[in-house]
């Protein structure tokens, strides 16, 4: 057997989670102790660790200049963040310093009780935040909803901007939001030309560096935009405005450090709270997207690498780099490299108590409030950072720079760090995210937070928002809508929403309109029912049935709902509650009602019956836990015995019986009076997991399908030829008249990966699978011959050598398929359509070959995936695949060898280049 083997991926099954004892993480678990306790330091860390040092100084300086705080606090902030925060904290590669989001806070702070109070006021929160996050509270601080954050980190971003643009037009913040939007006018009656220019080249600078193109921009954007922002205003200012505001450090012998705090004390523990509350979201949130980043990092370095193996694969011969090195029992090149090991995530508890510790250092020292940057962290993702060693090393470098490049620091003119702050608070609104928002319905929460931050201050504006968002839910979960229409004698009510007992009297009231002894439907549309409404419905129903009426329950749908009770555990959809274990094996669960849909208020559709049979808890339950739930390990609480085989057949007989068969019932008797007229002769591998019928939503009738192992087609002159699969060819195509065939191959499978093996001794005699699977050589053998362009799908290339032979192999059976008489001959009429398809388990995808090639007319072998849209797309269309592989160069096929297999390819005279799309007629 091949030495590379794909690996069987199901992410639903609880047998594949790891174990405790493995290295592999959990999203947000405390990542496992290094192996020795040396601080490594990558040099990719440290060249990350300049980029992030170059954009957090003036970064650092402008949000001291937009707090009105001593300029070196910035600095002392950064550099305690950087170390502090980077050796203790369980987010390696976030970058912690002053805080934009607290920025509005801390300024009203200083201008309140002062720098030494507010210093005295972060101490406070950064113990609150040890404390939280010893009690483990970290998660919960994420429970918040993303409307009321993000609208507050919004209007945050908002005041800064309004603050900030007061001192790029060269004059100075007044002390709110409010004030300072009153305040433009007048501020812009009397502005200065200098510190407008400044900032406006600023911004100039910051907008286009990130979109320089070419090899010079490839070159310059490994400088961050705010330093060529900030280096660029200063050296304008120093030819063509010398006596404008600049930068001033003061002396660190003057340096303040916190006192007391004076102040009443309900007042001060609110400012506590505030900046605790704000600091540790911000800190939180910016882990949680340095997770994704690095993530999305590692998975493009993953791609990379296999593409790179891949064509490395390819260079050599395809035949002997799958044979004689799988012979061996080595891997050959063929086998892709190991994978990485998976991103750590983000514990979020160590990390807020890391923030603490940074936090009270901060205030001790005279620092500003501390918490994790999404722009410095992003920066050092994207730089290249490794670990935590990058973020530690930044903070060493702003304390180099506090003690030797004042000088230097002095001459930025503070409109150019206005400026960029600026920026900073004009991007904390994200458009992103207020999309998002408006798509969940979630705008008026975003828009009251933001609009209680701008009023009332950061807290108040977060309990605004808590307020509205409470309200917003009580106002859907009691507003449902009940409407009565008849339609043809018959009576359909229609409940929108939710059924609690605020919507008793409504319904009860629409209900008794109807007629006594007449037929109604019930259309229910949501997904809870209280007890109070299901005994109003029950009452009714009952009285109804009395008098004579019929009731009938459904959801939007139109299915009924409404079955005894006995069948309520057992009915299940096709395919959608399927996990690899059939609905029947997990007595107890009800797979319908798990798997509904509650955005669309879909309710389970199970057969009929009376409504009276079925508690509340029945109607209305949606066990989540249970819901995509699987198996676990034998041995494990949460494992279910694996029924033997005589019990699974009559199981699944049974349930059939009681559940499908009544469906399927009249379908069945017609097609038995009728006959059958299939569209297709499908032929595919006998592979259990390859459900014919699901992947192609076929139904009785519509497929005529051959199965065997390795989805092989003899040659009908071939020796010792099958006469089962040529006798299945004829009798579709030339007595059921099919009008198309398709061969299926698929991922993982296990003739393919034989083939690719070693060959068994000639002095051992051929069993029926050796004897079978010699059909499949030719495909071997096409795989390896420098005449044939390797097969391949649009958009990737293959992920191994089993998946290349799996899709020369379709190929390949499409040309002894048009061998055959009877398909030649249709094909000549026009009457027959040849398809290839691959199914790739793991990912649930079905992926067609083109036309032209399934037709036996293009040189160019390319599958392309098959997407929810392509549902009604004409058989001509054009995929953004298919445009790829059409608008390729013109290459002769004869002078490529298989490694070329991802090279420009020839696009064939006549080939439409479409989807190469399965009919489905009849279904």
């Amino acid at each position: 057997m091949s030495a590379c083997v794909p690996t069987r991926h199901n992410h639903t099954s609880r047998s594949s989670r790891p174990p405790r004892a493995s290295g592999i993480k959990r999203p947000h678990s405390p990542p496992p102790p290094p192996r020795d306790g040396r601080f490594r330091i990558a040099g990719a860390d440290l060249s990350a660790s300049i980029t992030v040092f170059l954009l957090a100084v003036p970064m650092s300086l402008g949000l001291a200049v937009a707090m009105d705080a001593p300029l070196e606090a910035g600095l002392i902030s950064a550099a305690i963040g950087g170390i502090v925060a980077g050796l203790l904290g369980g987010t390696p590669l976030q970058v912690s310093g002053p805080s934009a989001g607290l920025t509005v806070v801390t300024a009203e702070l200083i201008q309140i009780y002062g720098w030494r109070t507010t210093c005295a006021i972060t101490i406070g929160a950064g113990l609150l935040q040890i404390l939280l996050g010893s009690l483990r509270a970290a998660r919960s601080a994420l429970a918040v909803s993303p409307a009321i954050v993000h609208g507050t980190l919004a209007g945050i971003g908002v005041a800064i901007a309004l603050a900030q643009l007061h001192i790029v037009l060269g004059g100075s913040p007044q002390s709110s939001a409010v004030a300072n939007a009153l305040a433009l006018p007048d501020q812009l009656g009397r502005v200065s030309p200098a510190a407008p220019l400044i900032g406006v080249l600023t911004i100039a600078v910051l907008i286009l560096w990130p979109r320089i193109p070419g090899r010079i921009g490839r070159v310059v954007r490994r400088i961050p935009a705010a330093l060529a922002a900030v280096v660029t205003a200063t050296a304008v200012a120093a030819i063509t405005a010398p006596g404008i505001a600049r930068v001033d450090l003061p002396s660190w012998r003057s340096h303040a450090l916190p006192e007391m705090p004076h102040g009443p004390v309900l007042a001060l523990a609110t400012a506590v709270l505030t900046v605790m509350l704000v600091a540790s979201l911000e800190s939180l949130l910016a882990a949680v997207a340095v997770d994704k980043l690095s993530a999305d990092r590692a998975g493009g370095q993953a791609a990379a690498r296999s593409k790179a193996d891949l064509t490395s694969t390819t260079a050599s011969d395809p035949a002997s780099v799958s044979t004689s090195a799988t012979a061996q029992g080595r891997p050959g090149p063929a086998c892709p490299s190991p994978p990485d090991p998976p991103v750590r995530r983000s514990d979020l508890d160590r990390e807020l108590r890391a923030q603490g510790i940074a936090n009270t250092l901060s205030g001790l020292v005279g620092g500003l409030a501390v918490s994790g940057g999404a722009v410095r962290s992003s920066a050092n993702v994207r730089a290249g950072a490794t670990g935590r060693a990058s973020t530690v090393l930044h903070g060493v470098w702003v304390v180099l720079a506090a003690g030797l490049l004042v000088t230097a620091l002095e001459q930025i003119p503070l409109a150019a760090l206005a400026a960029l702050v600026m920026m900073v608070g004009i991007q904390m609104v994200s458009f992103a995210h207020i999309r998002n928002v408006h798509k969940h319905r979630e705008f008026l929460v975003y828009g009251a937070t933001i609009t209680g931050v701008l009023l009332s201050g950061v807290l108040k504006g977060v309990v605004i928002g808590i307020a509205v968002a409470v309200a917003v839910a009580l106002h859907r979960l009691a507003r449902t809508r009940i409407t009565v229409t008849e339609q043809g004698g018959q009576h359909l009510v229609v409940v929108r929403g939710q059924l609690t007992f605020l919507a008793v009297p409504r319904l009860s009231r629409a209900l008794a309109r109807l007629p006594q002894d007449g037929d109604a439907v019930v259309e229910l549309d949501g997904f809870f029912m209280d007890h109070a409404a299901y005994e109003t419905i029950q009452d009714w129903s009952i009285a109804q049935t009395a008098h004579g009426g019929r009731v009938v329950f459904t959801g939007r749908s139109g299915g009924r709902i409404a079955e005894p009770a006995s069948a309520a555990h057992s009915c299940c959809r096709p395919w959608t509650p399927w996990r690899n274990h059939h609905c029947h094996d997990r007595p107890g669960q009800t797979p319908e009602t798990h798997h509904a849909r509650l955005d669309t208020g879909r309710t389970p559709d199970c057969g009929s019956g009376s409504v009276e049979d079925r508690s509340p808890e029945q109607h209305t339950s949606h066990d989540a836990s249970g819901a995509h739930s699987t198996p676990g390990p034998a041995g494990s609480p949460t494992a279910t015995p694996r029924r033997t085989g005589g019990n699974r057949l009559f199981s699944g007989l049974s349930s059939f019986q009681r559940n499908t068969a009544p469906l399927v019932r009249e379908e069945l008797a017609r097609l038995a009076r009728e006959g059958q007229r299939p569209s297709q002769l499908f032929i595919t591998c006998a592979d259990s997991r390859l459900v014919t019928s699901m992947i192609t939503a076929s139904g009785p009738g519509d497929l005529f399908t051959v199965r065997n192992i390795g989805n092989l087609v003899p040659p009908p002159d071939a020796e010792s030829s099958d006469h089962s699969v040529g006798a299945a060819i004829e009798y579709a195509v030339d007595v059921l008249k099919v009008e198309s065939i398709t061969v299926c191959g698929h991922s993982g499978c296990g003739a393919m990966q034989a083939l690719l093996g070693a060959k068994p001794d000639p002095d051992t005699p051929l069993t029926s699978l050796w004897r079978w699977l010699r059909h499949g050589l030719p495909s071997l053998e096409r795989m390896g011959s420098r005449h044939h362009a390797w097969a391949r799908i649009s958009g990737r290339l293959p992920a191994d050598a089993v998946e290349q032979l799996c899709l020369t192999n379709v190929v390949q059976q499409l040309d002894h398929l048009r061998a055959h008489g009877s398909v030649a001959r249709r094909l000549a009429e026009g009457t027959l359509q040849l398809h290839g398809m691959y199914f790739h388990v793991g990912e649930a995808q079905a992926y067609l070959l083109a036309e032209g090639a399934s037709a036996g007319l293009a040189l160019d072998e390319v599958f392309n995936r098959v997407d929810p849209g392509d549902a009604h797309a004409s058989s001509d269309s054009h995929t953004p695949a298919d445009a790829h592989a059409s608008s390729d160069s013109h290459t002769p096929s004869g002078s490529r060898s298989p490694g070329d297999a991802d090279a420009p390819r020839p696009a064939a005279p006549g080939d439409p280049a479409g989807s190469g799309e399965l009919e489905r007629t009849g279904v």
